[in-house]
């Protein structure tokens, strides 16, 4: 009686783990805000009379909870506050959410190339990271804004290709670590097809680090779109978002500050809860690589 060899699904398992995430007060607090954005950005659109567009130069400038059809006041051309402030929140997230998914499946994808491949491939990738790192983002934009018009696409088309060198160098040293492997390695050398290696063994321990980066950019790229905004070089008027409703109300800032006051208070809430939660997020990935490095 002969032994059969054994396919490679069943030697080879990969040790990965689901990331597990603990509610705590901070994460709790996070969690709450970004829930308060998304509430304003989702429930305003359902109710009756939505027009973050209309004019009502009667009723310009008008204080908040002043008028029942305007809880949170008007702007200086008499549209909803809250209505525009509604739209923004979606625009504003809608962008920051493509830029980091695209930054996200860049970064990751060049990183898990250079660090498993290796060699020149490697080099390259640090090569290309070095120069990407030193590009001026801001500069690069409004000298590329000064050619082209100013766009959401523009914007995303820019940060979505110059942010993604932190998810190269952290994939690049995860990737370079798994190549050496038994779980990786021994599938190759059954004749196992180094596509199916990389997409069962290697993305699996790779998406975890990108999700922990990803939750962190997200602050730091609404940040960055809402000074963009601010200085005309993302949304254009009349489609509404956080900067660009900022810069409309500073004018008005001594005698209506809620035009200013509410854009930014929902910017700080979604500055602050990403920050909580990749706080949480980056805890909790810190504790699942020293528990992996106890059980090693």
């Amino acid at each position: 009686m002969t032994a059969q060899p054994l396919a490679a699904e069943t030697v080879v398992v990969a040790p990965t783990r689901r990331p597990r995430f603990r509610l705590t007060g901070t994460a709790v607090i996070g969690a709450a805000m970004i829930a308060v954005v998304l509430l304003i950005a989702a429930v305003p659109p359902l109710l009756p009379g939505f027009a973050p567009m209309r004019q009502d130069l009667g009723s310009a400038l008008l204080a908040p909870f002043a008028h029942p059809a305007h809880p949170l006041g008007t702007d200086s051309l008499g549209r909803d506050l809250l209505d525009r402030l509604s739209l923004a929140t979606s625009v504003t997230l809608g962008i920051t959410l493509a830029i980091v998914a695209l930054n996200a499946v860049i970064g990751t994808t060049i990183g898990i190339v250079g660090g498993y491949v290796g060699g020149r491939v490697e080099s390259v990738v640090s090569v290309m990271s070095n120069v990407t790192l030193a590009m001026p983002v801001v500069l690069l934009l409004i000298a590329i804004c000064a050619v082209l018009r100013p766009s959401a696409g523009l914007t995303i088309a820019v940060l979505g290709c110059t942010w993604w060198v932190g998810y190269a160098r952290v994939t690049r040293n995860v990737a370079a670590s798994l190549r050496r492997q038994d779980f990786v390695v021994s599938p190759l050398t059954q004749g196992g097809d180094t596509a199916w290696v990389l997409t069962r063994h290697v993305v699996p321990n790779v998406w975890p680090h990108t999700l922990i980066i990803a939750v962190t950019d997200i602050s730091t790229i609404v940040l960055l779109e809402s000074s963009l905004e601010y200085l005309g070089l993302g949304v254009q008027p009349p489609i509404p978002s956080w900067g660009g409703m900022i810069f409309d109300g500073q004018k008005y800032l001594g005698t209506s500050p809620w035009t200013v006051v509410a854009p930014g208070l929902v910017m700080f809430l979604a500055v602050a809860g990403a920050q909580f939660l990749s706080h949480q997020f980056t805890a909790e990935g810190r504790g699942a690589l020293l528990r992996k490095g106890g059980m090693s």
